[in-house]
């Protein structure tokens, strides 16, 4: 495990770094129907979830902000609204497992009360249970806060990652801590975890979006990276690195994949261009691993890649 004493890289020299390594990748559109001509994006990673595999995705219209979270099935190559089964006023979704509970989580947008067409806030909601039809609501982060992410740790406690932003954490910094119990993820929980120390440059920002755990007790981070430029063009890149959950010792950040791994396509709006949102990574034990993103605000993908976490395990 590496300390924090080294200086964070830009998303430039992250780039940089990222190109001068030869990968092989495979890359797959996903197909979806059922949902109208809404786009379907800023999905998770497919799960097993009563011998069938599940996803979750963010529904949206176009032109809109205003999203569902659905559960899909795939069928012959083709994800479909999962049949009987409540969908979410929410964005981007994420999911884990913790303590043989179904956690699901989701962005909440918060319009003006005179003007509900104007989102001016948003909060991430959780929901649990032993099964995907009896989800309820326990526990909801601060308010502008997202990328709040959970994991059950090797002792069985619960690691919980933040990301603040304003005074205490500029554009957006990780913040990390630990709990020992479900009914412990309150306001003081998100208000009193540690930031991870010199992640990113003061211009810059990023969150966790999966944490994985590792042979070593570590955590395998995997998470966005973002910068923007001076056309306010939004530039998102996928990224990983491990944590030592007792220290909160972190590696270096390294960026997996850009948005030139997926082939041109639509866009929501033409500063969200070069953007990837990650969403989920599946390790296939191989030393290779499916990494599922959101592209452009606009499409799903899937891409084979090197597994980004095996380095951890090796130290």
């Amino acid at each position: 495990m590496t300390s924090n004493l080294i200086k964070p890289e830009t998303c430039e020299q992250l780039l940089d770094t990222f190109y001068a390594k030869l990968r092989t990748t495979q890359v797959k559109k996903l197909v979806f129907s059922g949902v109208g001509n809404r786009d379907v994006y800023n999905i998770t990673a497919p799960f097993n979830y009563g011998g069938e595999e599940v996803l979750l995705g963010r529904v949206e219209e176009r032109s809109s902000e205003f999203s569902q979270v659905f559960f899909f099935t795939c069928e012959h190559e083709v994800w479909s609204p999962r049949i009987h089964t409540h969908t979410y006023n929410l964005q981007d979704p994420c999911v884990t497992m913790i303590n043989g509970e179904l956690i699901v989580g989701g962005v909440e947008v918060i319009t003006a009360p005179d003007q509900p067409e104007v989102i001016v806030s948003w909060v991430t909601q959780f929901y649990r249970g032993r099964d995907i039809d009896s989800l309820c609501h326990f526990s909801s982060g601060p308010g502008t806060m997202k990328d709040i992410r959970l994991i059950e740790l090797a002792d069985g406690r619960i690691g919980v990652f933040t990301r603040p932003q304003g005074i205490r954490g500029g554009r957006g910094q990780i913040g990390f801590t630990i709990i020992r119990s479900l009914e412990e993820l309150n306001e003081q929980t998100f208000a009193e975890a540690d930031l991870l120390k010199d992640q990113f440059v003061p211009e810059e920002w990023g969150g966790a979006n999966e944490a994985h755990l590792l042979s070593n007790g570590h955590v395998g981070v995997l998470g966005h990276i973002a910068c923007m430029d001076n056309q306010a063009h939004k530039h998102y890149y996928s990224m990983a690195f491990s944590l030592n959950p007792q220290t909160l010792e972190t590696t270096p950040i390294k960026i997996i994949a850009t948005r030139g791994d997926f082939p041109v396509g639509p866009g929501k709006r033409p500063e969200l261009k070069d953007v990837i949102f990650s969403g989920g990574l599946i390790r296939s034990g191989n030393g290779r691993a499916v990494l599922s993103v959101g592209v452009s605000d606009a499409e799903a993908y899937q891409i084979e890649i090197p597994d980004p976490f095996i380095e951890y395990e090796l130290n």
